[in-house]
């Protein structure tokens, strides 16, 4: 689900904006610039972690939570959220009109955000440059992304998971050893004996106890966007984290999550349950690691509700729709893979050329 806010300017009325690498809002029609209010650095004032069983469980304060009203997108399925006296909106995703629907659901507050540090025109030159640099991308398609609609800024959701683990496994370490032996191998017609080295694994009993601690695992709270893209915006310089100010929402757009936190804890301990493994296999040592049962206890499980900021395009070209997501704070660009067909059927002509040339001049030498 979506939402965008509005905030008057003071002087004319007209909307402020969220100026990315500032902090300060601004006005496109007079020019007023109004100062967001500072909010204490992340590293020296913790943002509020929540307790991750009473959020399994829909015990938290009701101070973390509130009520949005919410109509799913009937192009592509995404959760528009509507705020105040609006009643109709643009998808942000595919850019479908939505209309205000029924019902009103309970969701957990985001905690903290990251600000966009790349403005519009940073985040469509590296979205060109990144298209442009791709093999046989189509010229048009980079030019008309060049020329295009602009970018949507939007806060996509995010949980982060905190815990401490610790784990009992068993199993087996294996250390490599060689063995010489003789093998008849056929040369020029004839039997010869040769000597080889042939590896071979000694396996032993291992066990013992690994811990860890997971600080903000990252788990995408959206369906909207394919993970894939989403994950490869990483990494994210998470301490850049700013407690959550709405002010930061100004000329963006903030997407509600639809990965529950349920879900989000499930795709979180895969993460870790990966992490303590390679863990374990250092703990084991050796050549070979061979892991027969492995126990992990967590404690001190916490989570965060957090917004990220991402710039994000949908252009048709030739019948076909692409979309491309630009991290905001990074420029790193992701999205799908536009191809030319004509580029291709050029490179393969070429390629048939060159190589038809070599064969030509192996055959007169």
């Amino acid at each position: 689900m979506t939402v965008e806010q509005h905030w008057p300017c003071e002087q004319c009325g007209a909307d402020l904006r969220f100026s990315p690498g500032d902090t300060a809002l601004k006005c496109d029609h007079c020019g007023h610039t109004q100062i967001v209010p500072a909010a204490p650095p992340a590293r020296i004032s913790p943002l509020e972690e929540l307790d991750l069983l009473s959020g399994l469980k829909d015990g938290l304060a009701p101070a973390d939570m509130e009520d949005v009203r919410i109509t799913p997108c009937p192009s592509c399925g995404a959760q528009v959220e509507f705020k105040g006296a609006t009643h109709a909106t643009e998808c942000p995703f595919c850019a479908t009109p939505v209309a205000l629907g029924t019902g009103t659901q309970r969701l957990i507050k985001p905690q903290a955000l990251i600000p966009f540090a790349l403005d519009e025109r940073q985040g469509r030159d590296a979205m060109v440059k990144w298209l442009g640099n791709l093999w046989f991308a189509p010229g048009g398609l980079v030019e008309y992304a060049r020329k295009g609609r602009a970018l949507n800024g939007i806060y996509v959701p995010y949980w982060t998971f905190d815990a401490a683990s610790r784990s009992r496994y068993q199993g087996q370490r294996g250390d490599h050893y060689y063995e010489t032996r003789t093998v008849t191998v056929v040369e020029n017609g004839k039997n010869v004996q040769r000597q080889e080295q042939v590896q071979k694994t000694r396996w032993s009993r291992a066990s013992g106890w690994v811990s860890r601690r997971f600080d903000d695992v990252l788990v995408l709270a959206s369906q909207s966007l394919p993970r894939r893209y989403t994950e490869n915006l990483a990494p994210w310089d998470l301490g850049a984290l700013i407690p959550y100010s709405a002010d930061f929402m100004a000329g963006f757009s903030a997407e509600g999550y639809t990965v529950g936190l349920s879900d989000g804890q499930v795709i979180a301990r895969q993460i870790m349950d990966a992490q303590i493994r390679d863990d374990v296999r250092r703990d084991i040592g050796g050549d070979e690691q061979q892991i027969d049962e492995l126990n992990t206890a967590l404690s001190a499980q916490t989570f965060k509700h957090i917004l990220l900021p991402v710039w994000m395009a949908a252009y048709k070209y030739n019948g076909k729709t692409y979309r491309f997501v630009v991290n905001g704070q990074t420029g790193r660009v992701q999205g799908e893979r536009p191809y030319s067909a004509w580029k291709i059927a050029f490179a393969v002509i070429a390629a048939a050329i060159i190589i038809g040339t070599i064969v030509y001049l192996s055959q007169t030498q």
